[in-house]
């Protein structure tokens, strides 16, 4: 066989990978569509194996395609972060963390790694994204990401996990609830009001520790609306559409109608953890680890 596997070819599968639709995928590429079929094939070929199954209605990758594109997006988002390390390099900088995390984490926790980290490495920069667990694990699985802040209790092979932060639970309510800190005894006080609750996709284990301290009480909770923002539920609550149950910490950093007051005799905790791959080759990840 005279021809031999090029980036071409992995550019082009990842992109009909993607569509799974091969005039998409040429349109997308700029190229015509018997070009880019032309091209699929001429790499299965020199790989041996099938990686799409073809039929008039639809395409899908075959197991090896699936698994080739698992590995190409973690090559290629490597290589995307190397081209963009070197770049910072060579203007003085020491590299860049890139950072997910949880609303939550940004109150306490990173500022004050931030503060750690820029006074002994003041040529590390950072970004930070607010997502959630899901797409924190995925985002460190495929090289995306160095550091995710999230509330799991487990996490993925290879990956690594530390508890960094240990949190109470508030309730927060409109500021002209009749409930106060005196008065306040029991979440069950607020049995028959609607509740407004961080999204179960944002966090599962967060949304069923909410679940489990109402039902703990003797009571399954009235969920009326659902956020993966903390300044939009407590939006909702100032405007008398519920109340809501988050962790302590959240109750900083936001200036709004709505006050917080801490469960009390309960025994569940909000556990932020810090997560990041084992095998993670960014030189400055190592740098900042110890801070954690």
């Amino acid at each position: 066989m005279s021809y031999q596997i090029e980036l071409r070819h992995f550019t082009y599968f990842m992109a009909v990978a993607e569509e799974l639709h091969f005039r998409k995928a040429a349109d997308r590429l700029f190229i015509s569509q018997p070009g880019l079929s032309r091209q699929i094939k001429q790499m299965e070929e020199i790989i041996g194996v099938a990686l799409f199954v073809r039929s008039k209605r639809k395409v899908t990758l075959t197991a090896a395609g699936v698994y080739l594109k698992k590995e190409l997006d973690y090559i290629f988002n490597h290589i995307d972060f190397t081209i963009r390390q070197t770049r910072l390099i060579d203007k003085g900088s020491d590299g860049e963390i890139r950072i997910g995390f949880l609303g939550s984490a940004i109150q306490t926790i990173i500022p004050a790694l931030l503060v750690k980290a820029n006074e002994e490495y003041p040529n590390i920069q950072f970004s930070l994204e607010e997502m959630s667990n899901y797409l924190q694990v995925e985002g460190i699985v495929k090289d995306q990401l160095d550091l995710g802040f999230v509330r799991l209790a487990r996490v993925p092979d290879g990956i690594e996990i530390k508890t960094v932060h240990t949190d109470t639970f508030s309730l927060v309510l409109p500021m002209n609830h009749h409930l106060n800190e005196k008065t306040f005894k029991s979440v069950k006080q607020v049995a028959d009001e609607h509740f407004i609750l961080f999204s179960s996709d944002y966090s599962s284990v967060y949304y069923d520790k909410i679940m489990s301290i109402c039902e703990d009480k003797g009571f399954s909770p009235i969920v009326s609306h659902k956020s993966v923002h903390a300044q939009t539920i407590f939006k909702l609550v100032e405007s008398g559409l519920g109340v809501a149950i988050v962790p302590t910490s959240l109750q900083q950093g936001f200036d709004l109608g709505v006050k917080f007051l801490e469960i009390p005799k309960i025994s569940q905790k909000a556990i932020l953890s810090v997560i990041w791959k084992k095998d993670n080759r960014n030189p400055a990840l190592q740098q900042i680890l110890k801070f954690l």
